[in-house]
């Protein structure tokens, strides 16, 4: 019997040692009894797959299955995040101190992982002058924007020629198409031309080399989904706009679903003087924003006043949830930041809003919520 144990054992001892696995490991100091988390950084979600209390020296070691495909993780202690991507059985070793362990690290053993570390940086600068251009005092929002739109227009060109085109079949470079400024995504691969064809390439890569990963899948369709919808564009912007599309006054009818699939359209509101807003629930300003309009809505609402939104947010499920208890017409445009209103209407900025009176004529466009209640009542 204890032969048979034996052998047993030593089966699974051969078993364990032959399979392949990835390693994590090193040190971040001045964290003591924090808890670093070790997380997977899915397609849709994050996944926490280990975490460990950091002692006095703050080391650490965490390992997995050798992925199929390059695979990206992050370690995470609070909001400080180091990401990485893993596609061998390598070993990573990260040495970095709390509290800025995301913006001074050291990363050995991966030529990916370093790569990710210099486009995190360089994310963190552009973020950085974004938020010093918004803050220039003098400066009016459209330059704001402008300047801002410049930043990133430059960011992309270098990440593109320095990271993504050199070497597409790399994980940095899929790295790179998803960095975000704020809520959006740098690269935008649904109507950008010049960007879908990064993420074509990309996506041609990773379907050479690993035919059959998710990742690849998702990239191909998304690069697939970009060029049709330039192609609709082209062949759209080619015609005129449908004059019946447009009132005497210039009014483009918003027909957007509402949150029980009820489509709204905005030209049905004649009659009424009608607060037409662009916003987006997901940024800090939100709440506050969305508390002084209740109070203009409840204040005139009964003499014919009413409010059509309309939100640009991205997650549909967290638009509902914001909106479920607005009294107003609250639609979605699942577009988001690429919706082609924006465009009709001239957007640069969000949240802007146009005030339309009983005529269906607009008769204002505004950015400043402290002006609105005049102009409001002026109308009625």
């Amino acid at each position: 019997m204890k032969k048979y144990v034996v052998m047993a054992l030593a089966v699974l001892s051969m078993a364990s040692c032959g399979e392949k696995k990835f390693h994590v490991e090193g040190q971040i100091t001045e964290a003591k009894d924090s808890v670093l988390y070790f997380e997977n950084i899915g397609i849709e979600n994050i996944e926490v797959l280990d975490s460990a209390r950091l002692g006095e020296d703050g080391s650490f070691s965490f390992d997995g299955s050798k992925p199929e495909a390059p695979e990206f993780y992050r370690l995470r202690i609070k909001d400080q995040i180091i990401s990485l991507s893993i596609d061998s059985t390598e070993t990573v070793t990260i040495k970095a101190s709390y509290p800025q362990m995301a913006t001074q690290y050291e990363v050995s053993g991966s030529e990916n992982c370093q790569k990710i570390k210099e486009l995190a940086l360089k994310q963190m600068q552009l973020q950085k002058q974004a938020i010093e251009v918004s803050r220039t005092n003098g400066l009016t929002i459209d330059q704001v924007n402008d300047s801002i739109l410049s930043l990133v227009a430059r960011y992309k060109d270098e990440v593109k020629h320095q990271y993504i085109f050199p070497a597409p079949g790399k994980p940095y470079a899929y790295f790179a198409l998803f960095q975000t400024l704020g809520y959006s995504l740098l690269f935008n691969p649904r109507t950008d031309k010049d960007d879908i064809k990064a993420f074509a390439a990309v996506a041609t890569s990773w379907d050479a080399n690993w035919p059959n990963a998710e990742r690849g899948a998702n990239l191909h369709n998304i690069a697939i989904e970009g060029m049709n919808n330039v192609r609709i564009a082209d062949a759209n912007n080619a015609k005129a706009i449908e004059t019946s599309k447009i009132q005497a006054a210039g009014l483009i009818d918003l027909p957007l679903s509402d949150s029980k699939g009820v489509v709204r359209h905005l030209t049905d509101l004649k009659g009424q003087v009608v607060l037409l807003d662009f916003h987006i629930f997901a940024t800090n300003e939100s709440p506050a924003r969305i508390l002084q309009l209740r109070e203009i809505y409840n204040k005139y609402h009964a003499q014919g006043f009413e409010v059509y939104q309309v939100s640009l947010d991205s997650d549909e499920h967290f638009w509902k949830q914001q909106t479920a208890a607005l009294p107003w017409i609250s639609v979605r445009d699942e577009n988001g930041i690429n919706s082609n209103y924006l465009q009709l209407y001239n957007i640069q900025a969000v949240p802007t809003f146009f005030l339309i009176d009983r005529g269906n004529n607009i008769v204002n466009r505004m950015e400043n919520i402290k002006d609105l209640e005049q102009a409001i009542k002026s109308l009625l």
